[in-house]
């Protein structure tokens, strides 16, 4: 009798034990699903082996574009990105875990079609050798999503590093609460003022169009025709905390003939002056301080300084025209000279 109820035990010590071990096993597969799986309910389920137990975390559902990068490792076409020309004060997070991986101070423009970072949030970023030992992947150490690739050594910045991410992998955050302030530039052919200010640092947004005419509201072919006296200008949003007027002032001067009258280079005209329209005294002396210094350096400076009026933005083909046709400029070439 001993014997059959040893036996008896020993059956359902076995079953109780293997029941144990495919649960177990079973969940512990499912710390590689994702929030596209039924299973879980779209939980990601690691097992933590020190205290014996699971955890979850929840993962955003992502489409099947957003599932082929993050979790299948593809790219995407450059400059196809939603983040490629963004500017924005703010924080990057995962798209697929929502954890913080960049701020916006450590975006640069690397002109390769991708977001680019030199640096990351501390420990939101981890490193990964690809199987042919050539690159380095980058994925979200909270997650494990797949954002891009890691390259060193490039000079781009002082770090000498460009995170290369894909825009899908991430989610921008604004900051909030931000007082940005506003500058208004005129030198030639608003398409070469803009190409300029759009990639210097701290420049938030630019939008080109129309100043100091006497009409509302003018089209280009109105402006072009010489009737309502307006100038070509590009209004210039920026950060404060990163740049100031006077920075920009200077770009100002050393990416236009800031002595030529009439016009800038070969387009010749009212609408192609140079011109700064300030909105505050501030600006004023400060323009009013660098014309002084370039008379100083033997230059003869033909710039205009007004008061701004109104802003009146150009056609919408007319928006960050270089960009759109991956040209450069004809006649606003840089030029050190402060």
């Amino acid at each position: 009798m001993k014997s059959k109820l040893f036996i008896a035990f020993l059956i359902l010590f076995t079953q109780s034990a293997c029941a144990q071990t495919t649960e177990k096993k079973n969940m512990k597969r499912a710390c590689f699903t994702n929030a596209n799986d039924n299973e879980n309910g779209g939980m990601r389920v690691p097992y933590d082996h020190k205290k014996n137990n699971f955890y979850c975390m929840k993962l955003n559902k992502l489409t099947p574009q957003e599932e082929a990068v993050i979790i299948n490792k593809a790219t995407e076409y450059p400059y196809t990105g939603e983040y490629v020309d963004n500017k924005a004060q703010g924080t990057y997070v995962c798209r697929q875990c929502d954890a913080p991986l960049y701020r916006s101070e450590d975006k640069f423009d690397s002109h390769c079609g991708w977001p680019s970072f030199d640096d990351e949030i501390p420990g939101a970023v981890k490193r990964v050798p690809d199987a042919d030992g050539r690159r380095t992947e980058i994925i979200c150490a909270n997650c494990g999503g797949h954002l891009g690739h890691v390259f060193l050594n490039e000079g781009f910045t002082e770090k000498n590093t460009r995170h290369c991410v894909n825009s899908i992998s991430m989610k921008f955050i604004p900051a909030k609460n931000k007082k940005m302030e506003k500058a208004y530039f005129a030198s030639g052919c608003f398409w070469g003022t803009e190409y300029h200010f759009m990639k210097a640092k701290g420049v938030i947004e630019t939008t080109v169009g129309y100043m100091g005419g006497h009409t509302m509201n003018p089209t280009y072919r109105e402006v072009c025709s010489g009737t309502t006296g307006h100038i070509e200008t590009t209004e210039v949003i920026f950060d404060p905390e990163i740049t100031s007027f006077e920075t920009l002032l200077k770009l100002y001067y050393e990416t236009h003939d800031f002595e030529q009258v009439g016009g800038q280079g070969p387009d010749i005209g009212e609408q192609y002056q140079s011109v700064v329209f300030y909105i505050n005294d501030e600006q004023k002396l400060l323009v009013e301080k660098y014309m002084q210094i370039l008379r100083d350096k033997g230059y003869k400076p033909a710039t205009q300084l007004r008061p701004a009026p109104e802003f009146w933005a150009a056609e919408d083909y007319h928006q960050e025209y270089y960009d759109k046709k991956n040209g450069t400029p004809y006649c606003h070439v840089y030029r050190k000279i402060f």
